[in-house]
C-alpha cells in the first residue's frame, strides 16, 4: 500500500482515480490541490480524500505518487514548481493523452525526480468531479510511458497500481503512444467533430437531418460531445502526429472519391470488406480510447407504458439503469427501447431477466 497519493488536479480522471484507489484500498493517505475547492470538499465528504490542500507547500512534500491532472501545458508547470519541493523517492505521474510534450520538456530540466507518463485510455461525454466513478479504468488499457529519470521499479509501483484499479498496464514510448492516439483517438475525434458541423449546415430549414440521424450516426459521432477545450489542447500538443495521420486520410479520400466518380463496384466492394473484416476483429470487451457504452436494444411493443413497465422489471431486481429512451429511427438499431447501463454486471443481469421473460435482445 501506498502511504499518500497526491492529485493535482480534480476533475474527471483525477476524481476517478482517487475514487477507485480509496475503493480497492491502495493507498493510506490522499490528497488533492485544485483552483476550485467546492469538489475537493465534496469528495472529502464522501470519504474520497483525506485532505484539501491549500498549495502545493501544503502536503505534497510527503507524498509518495502525484498525479498531474491538468492539460499538458499546465502539468509541465507543475512539476517544474514541485522540483523543489517533493522527497528523493517520490514518483511524479500524468493522465494527459499525449505524451511527447511533457517527456519533452521535463527532459531538459536538470532533476533526477522520477516521472513516469501516463494515459488511462478511457474517459466521458461529461467532464468534471461529479461524473468521476470508480469504474472509470474497469477492463482498460493503461498506457505508461517510462522517462530517462524513471527505473523499473518506479514503472513497477506504478504497474502495480494500475492493475489494482482493475486496468490493463502496457509500456510503451511516448512517440509511439502519440502516434497511436493521433491515429485511434485524436483524428477520429476531429473527424466526428467535422461530420456534426457538416450535417449542421447542409441540413435543409425543415431541419430533417437533425431530425432522421440516429443509429450509426449518433454511434459515429458520440465522441463529438467531449469537452471542447481539452480536445482544442490536444490537437495542439499532438500537432505532427495528426497532420501526418490527416495528410493519410486526404488521399483516403481521393481514392473513394475516384472509385464512386468511377462506378468501380469492385473496389468500392474491397473497400467496405477490408474495413468490415478487419472491424470484427476489435476486442469490444475493453472501453478502449473511446469510452465503453454498456448498453442494449430490446424489441418491444411501442405502446404507452412500455418504458415504465421494464424499468420497473429491473428495478425490482436490484439493477440500475443509467439511461432509457425510445429508438425512432430503426434503419439501422434493432429494437424499440435502447437501455444504458453503468457496467457489465448490470447489463448481463438485464439480459438474462428480459431474455427469460420473452423479450428478444440486440447486443
Amino acid at each position: 500500500m501506498i502511504k499518500q497519493i497526491g492529485f493535482i488536479g480534480f476533475g474527471l480522471i483525477g476524481g476517478s482515480l482517487a475514487k477507485s484507489i480509496r475503493k480497492y484500498g491502495l493507498a493510506e493517505k490522499l490528497i488533492a490541490y485544485d483552483l476550485h475547492q467546492a469538489p475537493l470538499y465534496q469528495a472529502i465528504n464522501e470519504g474520497v480524500l483525506d485532505y484539501v490542500a491549500t498549495s502545493l507547500e501544503d502536503g505534497f512534500e510527503l507524498c509518495d505518487l502525484i498525479f498531474l491532472c491538468c492539460p499538458v501545458k499546465i502539468n509541465i508547470e507543475m512539476f517544474n514548481k514541485l522540483v523543489g519541493i517533493v522527497h528523493d523517492q517520490c514518483i511524479i505521474t500524468d493522465v494527459g493523452s499525449t505524451k511527447c510534450d511533457i517527456h519533452n520538456a521535463l527532459d531538459t530540466l536538470n532533476t533526477n525526480i522520477k516521472f513516469v507518463g501516463g494515459h488511462p485510455m478511457t474517459g466521458s461525454e461529461k467532464s468534471g468531479y461529479e461524473a468521476s466513478s470508480s469504474q472509470l479504468f474497469e477492463n482498460i488499457f493503461y498506457i505508461l510511458t517510462p522517462s530517462k529519470t524513471s527505473r523499473q521499479e518506479d514503472v513497477d509501483v506504478l504497474k502495480n497500481l494500475v492493475i489494482g484499479i482493475d486496468s490493463i498496464p502496457l509500456i510503451m514510448d511516448a512517440s509511439i503512444h502519440d502516434k497511436t492516439t493521433a491515429s485511434i483517438s485524436h483524428v477520429p475525434h476531429v473527424l466526428a467533430a467535422l461530420i456534426v458541423n457538416a450535417v449542421k449546415h447542409l441540413d435543409t430549414d425543415h431541419g430533417y437531418m437533425h431530425t432522421l440521424a440516429a443509429g450509426g450516426f449518433k454511434d459515429i459521432t458520440r465522441i463529438a460531445s467531449a469537452s471542447p477545450v481539452m480536445w482544442q489542447q490536444i490537437c495542439l500538443s499532438n500537432k505532427e502526429p495528426i497532420l501526418d495521420v490527416l495528410d493519410y486520410y486526404k488521399t483516403m479520400l481521393i481514392t473513394i472519391e475516384h472509385y464512386i466518380k468511377e462506378e468501380d463496384a469492385h473496389h468500392l466492394f474491397e473497400l467496405f470488406s477490408e474495413a468490415q473484416a478487419y472491424r470484427n476483429t476489435f476486442n469490444d470487451t475493453s472501453s478502449g480510447i473511446f469510452p465503453r457504452q454498456y448498453s442494449f436494444s430490446v424489441d418491444v411493443e411501442d405502446e404507452p407504458g412500455i418504458i415504465a413497465k421494464i424499468a420497473t422489471l429491473l428495478s425490482e431486481a436490484k439493477i440500475n439503469i443509467k439511461n432509457i429512451g425510445i429508438i425512432n429511427n430503426r434503419e439501422i438499431d434493432n429494437g424499440v427501447l435502447n437501455i444504458l447501463f453503468e457496467d457489465q454486471s448490470h447489463m448481463d443481469l438485464s439480459i438474462t431477466l428480459l431474455r427469460n421473460l420473452g423479450y428478444t435482445i440486440y447486443t
